[in-house]
């Protein structure tokens, strides 16, 4: 039955899917950062800030994979709402370290409600959103490696 299929249908494509689903998920995400004023991809940033913190920016740009260009104008609308700053490094002045204010700590406590808000408009069990995250991760890690060869 697998040789009948037509492997250049639109909905036989991952690529599709995926973008699909990329966009509708991201957008579910908006109305919920609008009230903390910020953007999903400065969601992200701040999710690895709160993390882990003071980051040199080079290493925040691949822990959320955005190209340093891309991470630049991010950071400075980040910085603009008093939700980080950014200071030289002590060992080479070119570095930069990224980290948060008080209202960016604060924020966290704001953003807190996401994660559910998330799971009931997609009506998934976190069990079954884990699932689903962790077979993403190992798809990334596949193309990752594929990508070095």
């Amino acid at each position: 039955m697998d040789s009948q299929r037509d492997l250049l249908r639109l909905d036989e494509q991952v690529c599709f899917a995926l973008a699909v689903a990329s966009r509708s998920v991201v957008g579910m995400y908006g109305p919920l950062l609008a009230p903390l004023g910020i953007t999903h991809p400065q969601y992200l940033v701040m999710l690895a800030l709160w993390e882990e913190e003071p980051r040199r920016q080079g290493d925040l740009a691949r822990v959320v994979r955005l190209e340093p260009a891309t991470l630049s104008p991010l950071l400075t609308r980040l910085e603009k709402a008093g939700y980080i700053t950014r200071v030289a490094a002590p060992e080479d002045e070119r570095i930069r370290l990224v980290g948060l204010t008080v209202a960016g700590r604060a924020l966290r406590e704001r953003a807190k409600p996401i994660p559910g808000a998330i799971l009931a408009n997609l009506e998934m069990d976190i069990e079954e959103l884990a699932s689903l995250r962790d077979t993403l991760h190992a798809l990334i890690e596949r193309v990752e490696r594929s990508s070095e060869d």
